[in-house]
């Protein structure tokens, strides 16, 4: 019985670890129809919150592994976030700048599973270069 409570407590403990280390990423709409994070490397369970620091802009999910998972397009000019639960790659932008190359990448879990889908989405052309760049910055590693 002593052994069965060590290791309740053990698996408990780990539990509310992995919960403490959440973060949350603060991606903030930029003057220049951008997102301060182009490219957001998290881990499951992380936050992230865009920030209206620039007026006209929001976010909208384009593509993701569970598109039925994700919050509907955010209002303009309002805080939204966002817990990523599932692993895989998650390409959004702001609804009225988007065609223009105002998009973001999130690569959650490290998770490149979902990469030739995203690649497939129908864009114009200014913003499938933008979302080239972000692909060959996930292939290298890096981090923007």
């Amino acid at each position: 019985m002593h052994s069965r409570l060590k290791i309740f407590i053990i698996i408990l403990s780990l539990t509310f670890a992995k919960t403490s280390f959440a973060e949350t990423i603060q991606i903030e709409f930029t003057e220049d129809d951008s997102y301060s994070i182009e490219v957001a490397h998290i881990n499951i369970g992380d936050t992230i919150e865009w920030l209206p620091k620039n007026e006209g802009h929001n976010v909208e999910f384009f593509a993701g592994p569970d598109m039925n998972s994700l919050p509907l397009t955010s209002e303009i000019d309002e805080i939204h976030s966002v817990v990523f639960k599932v692993p895989g790659v998650y390409l959004y932008g702001c609804t009225p700048h988007a065609d223009m190359g105002m998009l973001g990448l999130i690569v959650v879990g490290n998770d490149l599973h979902n990469l030739e889908a995203i690649k497939s989405i129908q864009l114009t052309r200014v913003a499938k270069s933008v979302l080239q760049r972000f692909i060959e910055i996930v292939r290298s590693g890096a981090k923007s």
